[in-house]
């Protein structure tokens, strides 16, 4: 399982340089609700055509989406091996619940500060 970074998603949304491969979209992919909301603000902010937000859309409801249960929020106010931002402990404390449950998990993210805290929690990196 992959658990996808807004940074991915909104890669290909934008059309940036850094795109990931074609065959991440075939994985099974996962990340937590908060998401949807990093996605639709930026999309947002960035007065987004339709076609863009058609896009996105259908790219949210292909990721399992987690809840944001308290039981992940409570381990995001735990300390981390590094220092994080908050949007990062969120999405690390979902991913440490993931794999805690024995799940196979790998990040897929451009963000270096939130690969460097996933490292630093034994999470695999999904090459991009």
């Amino acid at each position: 399982m992959i658990y996808l970074d807004s940074s991915v998603a909104l890669a290909l949304l934008f059309d940036e340089e850094r795109l990931p491969p074609s065959s991440l979209w075939a994985e099974r992919l996962v990340s937590s609700r908060l998401l949807e909301y990093e996605v639709w603000t930026r999309l947002n902010a960035a007065a987004a055509d339709d076609v863009r937000r058609g896009a996105a859309k259908a790219l949210i409801e292909r990721i399992g989406l987690i809840a944001m249960v308290p039981a992940h929020l409570e381990r995001a106010l735990q300390p981390f091996p590094v220092a994080v931002r908050t949007l990062d402990a969120l999405h690390l404390a979902t991913m440490d619940s993931l794999r805690r449950n024995q799940e196979s998990l790998a990040l897929a993210s451009y963000d270096r500060r939130l690969i460097t805290a996933a490292q630093a929690l034994g999470i695999a990196i999904h090459p991009l």
